[in-house]
């Protein structure tokens, strides 16, 4: 059974997110893209929160959320009940 994994960020770091993505698929999982879009200004915490609501629900195996410094919507997606967040920033 392939993986289902949501990504989501900001309207800045949409070129970003769709890198990861891209990497993802070729390594065969599922990809649930939840935008945003267009760089049309948002606000991450909205975006947060869905990838993590996907993944309390079992729609999703895992999530992967991005913005500009991680911080912002790693708080907002560990305000959902049962949500494990962390930032990475580097490989180690």
């Amino acid at each position: 059974m392939t993986k289902r994994i949501a990504i989501s960020s900001d309207h800045a770091d949409i070129p970003m997110r769709q890198a990861i993505a891209a990497h993802i698929e070729a390594k065969g999982f599922e990809i649930v893209d939840i935008g945003p879009a267009t760089n049309e200004s948002t606000d991450y915490p909205k975006h947060g929160q869905a990838a993590a609501q996907l993944v309390v629900s079992g729609d999703c195996d895992l999530g992967v959320i991005i913005c500009g410094t991680g911080q912002g919507i790693m708080m907002s997606a560990n305000k959902v009940a049962g949500i494990r967040c962390g930032v990475c920033s580097d490989t180690f």
